[in-house]
């Protein structure tokens, strides 16, 4: 059984370290305010981006686009796996990161070779650990994204896709439903799928009329790579307020535990001061009692 000593070292540091958890668990609650106004702010630009294509591709017609046309044949397959850059939230990272290496496993037994874009530190650390090596890193973006960012993993995708070299694009991310619940997903981004534009043309209420300069489909040619970009601009934003509700529920649960540690702690203490203030007295009193019968 442990002496005194080191059971009142255990209730300082198991102290210190709810401290810490506590404190981690507010600065998050704080973060998730301002991912969701992130979130709130970049949600009517959205709409607005659906709405828009909805009406070109309504004017357009039967318009092609190279990311509108699937591949005859599916060699190459990019995943975007968005996680974080720190850890201590919960099961956030590894999440994304086992569905990432399924899409891995299922695109190659469909005969399908994949290339990772990683995002955040701990993806990029996790697949080079597992020997495989991202064909673009993305770091120190994780709790506030921005267009930009979107913008550099947009073209290079875009690019590549245009060009032939890759056949399908997929994003990994952890959907932010509410500040307890995080849901991951898996979005195909490319190629972009004609019934999410047609979606979007018949869900229009009001059919505006435009007039197009220089024309319908070079204006639909312009708008669906900025769509893609606002596809992966969500992703990050809704990524970086699910970080933070993880970590506020991971520091909760540690901090709850800590506390119960330290109950179970200064109950095992309490005994065992009493046990040692029993012997004493106990020897004490067979002291007095030996020098009585002298």
């Amino acid at each position: 059984m442990p002496n005194l000593r080191d059971i009142k070292n255990r209730i300082t540091s198991t102290q210190s370290t709810r401290q810490i958890t506590r404190t981690m668990e507010m600065v998050a609650t704080a973060k998730i305010r301002k991912s969701q106004d992130r979130i709130e702010s970049a949600r009517p630009y959205a709409l607005a981006m659906m709405e828009v294509l909805g009406n070109v591709a309504r004017f357009t017609g039967g318009a092609t686009h190279p990311l509108l046309e699937a591949h005859e044949t599916r060699s190459r397959v990019v995943v975007i796996a968005v996680a974080s850059d720190r850890g201590l939230c919960g099961a956030f990272n590894s999440n994304i990161l086992r569905l990432t290496e399924q899409i891995i496993r299922d695109e190659r037994e469909h005969d399908a070779e994949s290339d990772v874009i990683a995002v955040g530190k701990k993806a990029i650390a996790y697949f080079r650990y597992r020997g495989i090596e991202p064909i673009a890193t993305y770091r120190d973006m994780a709790d506030k994204p921005s267009i930009a960012d979107a913008r550099s993993i947009a073209i290079r995708v875009i690019d590549a896709y245009t060009a032939g070299r890759i056949d399908a694009v997929k994003i990994v991310f952890n959907r932010f439903k509410n500040v307890a619940d995080q849901v991951p997903e898996i979005h195909d981004l490319l190629p972009i799928r004609p019934q999410v534009v047609k979606a979007a043309a018949d869900e229009l209420t009001v059919n505006p009329e435009y007039v197009f300069e220089p024309s319908a489909p070079e204006v639909l040619e312009r708008l669906l790579p900025t769509y893609i970009e606002t596809l992966v601009y969500r992703a990050l934003l809704e990524s970086a307020a699910s970080e933070q509700g993880a970590r506020r529920k991971a520091m909760k649960s540690a901090t709850d535990n800590a506390g119960e540690m330290i109950t179970t702690l200064t109950r095992t203490y309490n005994r065992a001061r009493q046990g040692a203030i029993t012997n004493e007295i106990a020897e004490i009193v067979g002291g007095a009692a030996a020098l009585e019968k002298k």
